[in-house]
């Protein structure tokens, strides 16, 4: 090696120590993601599975959210809505809140309820004595279509887009 002077020792010196900082700083890295729980959800709890005590679908979720409310745990509520059903924050977000205002009487819609060509399944009873197109008509005219897809993904359902293609359609 021809004579290395102090500035280009201390030159190769921190290159080594770079080097060494970026592959452990790596393996920490991995090693973090390793470690945290799967983030991919399951729409649909493994059988056998019922996910919390007392769980006896869309309707035993409400009873939970109502009693995490009545706990003042509303966060909580929010994620285990999250969690059992799949939607997105604000939607579990906006049910939770509706949940606590009293303005919603269905449970929260499940993956499994996706189609039901003859209307919401036996345990999603129409509510208020009107048919779902008339209660969407309803909120529509008061401007609150907002609440209409949820509405109508609560009782049916239906994704959000479905469920905004089903309030257009709607006069």
């Amino acid at each position: 090696m021809p004579n290395l002077g102090p500035t280009e020792l201390l030159i190769i010196g921190l290159v080594v120590i770079l080097v060494v900082a970026g592959v452990a700083a790596g393996l920490v890295l991995l090693v973090r993601l390793a470690a945290r729980p799967s983030t991919s959800f399951s729409p649909v709890p493994p059988s056998g599975s019922a996910g919390l005590k007392g769980d006896s679908g869309p309707v035993g979720l409400q009873a939970q959210v109502q009693s995490l409310l009545g706990q003042g745990k509303k966060i909580h509520a929010v994620k285990l809505v999250r969690e059992r059903t799949g939607l997105g924050l604000a939607e579990a977000k906006r049910y939770v809140d509706d949940l606590a205002a009293g303005r919603l009487q269905t449970p929260a819609p499940f993956p499994g309820h996706l189609s039901h060509p003859g209307g919401p399944p036996p345990e999603l009873p129409q509510r208020g004595g009107a048919d779902l197109a008339d209660r969407v008509r309803d909120l529509k005219a008061s401007g609150r279509a907002e609440q209409a897809v949820f509405l109508v993904r609560g009782e049916t359902g239906m994704t959000e887009p479905d469920a905004w293609r089903f309030v257009d359609s709607i006069h």
